[in-house]
């Protein structure tokens, strides 16, 4: 690390000293970014949060109190919108709702985010209303209007509400009798950060790896180039609901309008796209608009590790400012994955994260233990896996998840596919996502918890990939059946497959300088041109024959990423056929490959 890197980081541990002082002292519940989290995490029942809200408000509470007091004095609302995204922010929304609902009761009060739309959709406990009025679900822009629409009425007629939870008659009511259509990605228009206190944020180090940092230290504008998850499939994932199902892209020219917008408000030229998992023909897409543009912006996002990631597309991704991406690798055994219906294997993994890696893009893989039917063999069979991709130098990060069980995915929803029972079938009356089950194995997973973040945080700082994987474990476990060049076999085998012809063909690099000289062997003479093209970090040349040479001068014109009109392979084959012939000896060629290495792209 830098100096500046490691006085932050070291400033960042003194933060978490205050912060535990904080805790022991102050208000047991305190965190910088996780605030009372345990109160919303597995709450079936709302009985310990209501308890919580029923005493006396912590120093803490009285701090954020105040700030609310003066919100609500300057901007005197009728109606006080809370996102709640996380656990960590559930006991701070309620004591908000509670303070506004004590304060000023004529305040209508609505709870809408990721937590309730994952958690409360099947709430019943009428407590929660004696904080809210109403809780929308799903996307809020159409609920949201819908309940202004109703609260603005001079007279009552008949209510319509979208998506909505209310009290009638002391019991929870679930109302979706709005027709109003939900909106288009493309009308919802660009995220609006002008009051918050961009000056006043700080950037802390927790963890040295330089994937880790990037979601803490500094900021980044947050967008999605679609909504919802393009594959749709994973089963261990929400895709019952709403914001994983309904897949809806959006333009790369109106992403690239809201960028150019967010950096004129912000001065924040970085982002990162907070996609379930970013589409390659859309990243793609992105990235051309965004050197098209000359935009000077920095970006990071979530994928899938999928063969459509080749390295000319790294490379073009690396080229527009893409520096780092996060995937799922999950449980890195094949027979799980295709349980998982992942829709990849470990060795494309390991390809695409190689592909990523040497594009200059950092690689974070999430991963996973404990899914239903994994044995004992697999999960260290999984762990040799992620220390193989580790050694070849081809993932920079990653972190173990426990498995988790949740209502509204497939193994949730159908258990006995899966090998697993339910705990129980009741339903809480609070939050109702993560369910308590039994593994047909029986295997206690938990325990291997330690040793695998052991490893890989020793792994990610690349040390300790030649000890024995029993030595991060204090039980006895099996020995691995992988095989210990299975990754680096792996990345030997690479197919070059023959070129599409809808493949797309770009040229990232300059206009080159030409001189042309006469070429005499055996007696015969002909004319020749020499190419050279000069980038931000080297010159080259390349030699052809004249014809050749200049048909390549105005393809490379032709085919700038500064064009709007991008070419297919099949174009350019047909378009060097009318006065050229062989092309594809022509494409095999040194100057052509030459090229290929400098910014010549076949997308």
């Amino acid at each position: 690390m830098g100096t500046q890197d490691k006085a932050k980081h070291l400033a960042t541990l003194y933060l978490e000293d205050i912060s535990d002082f904080i805790v022991e002292c102050v208000d047991a519940n305190f965190g910088f970014s996780r605030y009372a989290e345990r109160l919303g995490r597995s709450a079936n029942s709302f009985d310990e949060l209501y308890k919580a809200l029923q005493q006396e408000p912590t120093y803490i509470d009285t701090i954020l109190l105040s700030i609310l007091k003066e919100r609500i004095e300057n901007i005197q609302p009728t109606l006080f919108l809370i996102s709640v995204p996380f656990p960590g922010n559930l006991y701070s929304a309620f004591r908000s709702a509670q303070w506004v609902k004590r304060h000023y009761p004529e305040i209508k009060i609505s709870m809408g985010g990721g937590f309730p739309n994952t958690e409360l959709r099947s709430l019943s406990d009428a407590r929660v209303f004696e904080f809210f009025d109403f809780i929308t679900l799903d996307d809020g822009e159409a609920p949201i209007e819908q309940l202004i629409e109703t609260l603005c009425q001079a007279e009552p007629v008949e209510a319509f509400y979208k998506r909505t939870f209310l009290l009638e008659n002391g019991k929870v009511i679930y109302k979706n009798n709005s027709r109003k259509p939900d909106y288009k990605q493309s009308q919802v228009g660009t995220p609006d950060y002008s009051d918050l206190l961009l000056d006043k944020y700080i950037s802390v180090i927790e963890i040295v790896n330089p994937m880790h940092r990037m979601w803490s230290d500094g900021r980044w504008n947050k967008l999605t180039m679609a909504h919802g998850c393009y594959w749709g499939k994973c089963t261990f994932c929400d895709i019952s609901l709403d914001y994983i199902k309904v897949y809806e892209p959006v333009a790369a020219s109106l992403l690239c309008d809201r960028m150019e917008e967010m950096i004129a408000q912000t001065g924040e030229n970085g982002f990162h796209f907070v996609d379930e998992a970013a589409p390659p023909a859309l990243m793609r897409a992105l990235a051309l608009e965004i050197l098209r543009r000359k935009l000077s912006v920095t970006w990071w996002t979530n994928i899938r590790f999928e063969k459509s990631f080749t390295a000319d597309l790294c490379l073009l991704l690396k080229a527009s400012g893409c520096i780092a991406v996060s995937g799922g690798l999950e449980v890195a055994s094949d027979r799980l994955l295709k349980l998982i219906d992942k829709g990849v294997t470990v060795e494309q993994v390991a390809k695409v994260t190689r592909n990523f890696t040497e594009a200059g893009i950092m690689v974070h893989a999430y991963l996973m233990y404990g899914y239903p039917t994994q044995t004992v063999q697999e999960t260290i069979d999984s762990l040799e896996m992620v220390r193989q991709l580790f050694e070849a130098g081809i993932l920079q990060s990653g972190f173990w998840h426990q498995f988790a069980m949740t209502a509204h995915s497939p193994v949730g929803l159908y258990p006995e596919q899966f090998g697993v029972v339910k705990d129980s079938e009741e339903i809480g009356t609070f939050a109702n996502n993560d369910i308590n089950y039994k593994d047909s194995t029986g295997i206690n997973h938990d325990k291997f918890s330690y040793g695998l973040k052991k490893s890989l945080f020793n792994y990610m700082h690349g040390i300790c990939f030649d000890y024995d994987l029993q030595d991060w474990f204090d039980f006895k476990i099996p020995k691995t059946k992988i095989h210990p060049d299975f990754i680096f076999d792996a990345l030997q085998d690479d197919n070059h497959l023959n070129i599409k012809a809808t493949a797309k063909v770009v040229w990232l690099g300059g206009k080159p300088s030409k001189e042309y000289f006469v070429k005499t062997k055996k007696g015969k003479s002909w004319e020749m041109i020499v190419l050279t093209f000069h980038d931000k970090k080297e010159s080259f040349s390349i030699q052809t024959n004249k014809a050749e040479g200049e048909w390549l001068l105005r393809l490379l014109e032709k085919i700038s990423v500064s064009n709007s009109k991008i070419y297919s392979f099949q174009e350019i084959k047909t378009d060097f056929e009318l006065e050229l012939e062989d092309f594809e000896l022509f494409w095999s060629s040194r100057p052509v490959n030459q090229l290929r290495e400098f910014g010549l792209l076949v997308l």
